[in-house]
């Protein structure tokens, strides 16, 4: 099957982080998609499971001088917790080979997303990475 080329693709869903999500809420979309839990951030960011309760509700004054950690425990810049992804250069964060994967995947039905992770998990693991490696390696 030919690739997709641009006009093939669906439109692209707006993104989970947006700009216009208070920082609380951008928090909570990433922790929860990271399968992190409150217990969990809090303990990586040296804070209780309630001051994280309190980051995501838009509770918490004192988030400011722990953004760098959350960020870090989340594994985003801190603009992306401030700003959301308006702004970023994606271009320079995924090439357009994962751009085109990231949006044919959000256009998937649930059950097909499940099938696509197994399929993606099966060939990371595959014996065919293993000489890529080596190759990497050896270059």
């Amino acid at each position: 099957m030919p690739p997709l080329s641009p006009p093939d693709l669906p439109p692209e869903p707006a993104p989970a982080v947006q700009s216009g999500l208070a920082i609380g809420s951008r928090i909570r979309i990433l922790r929860r998609a990271r399968g992190l839990t409150q217990d969990t951030l809090a303990m990586s960011t040296g804070v209780s499971r309630s001051a994280v309760a309190q980051w995501e509700t838009g509770r918490a004054g004192q988030m400011g001088s722990k953004l760098r950690r959350i960020a870090e425990a989340l594994g985003v810049s801190v603009s992306m917790l401030k700003e959301g992804w308006e702004g970023l250069a994606t271009d320079s964060v995924l090439s357009s080979e994962e751009m085109t994967l990231l949006r044919l995947f959000r256009a998937c039905s649930t059950e097909d997303r499940g099938v696509l992770m197994h399929v993606a998990q099966k060939l990371s693991t595959g014996p065919g990475l293993e000489h890529e490696s080596e190759a990497r390696r050896s270059a």
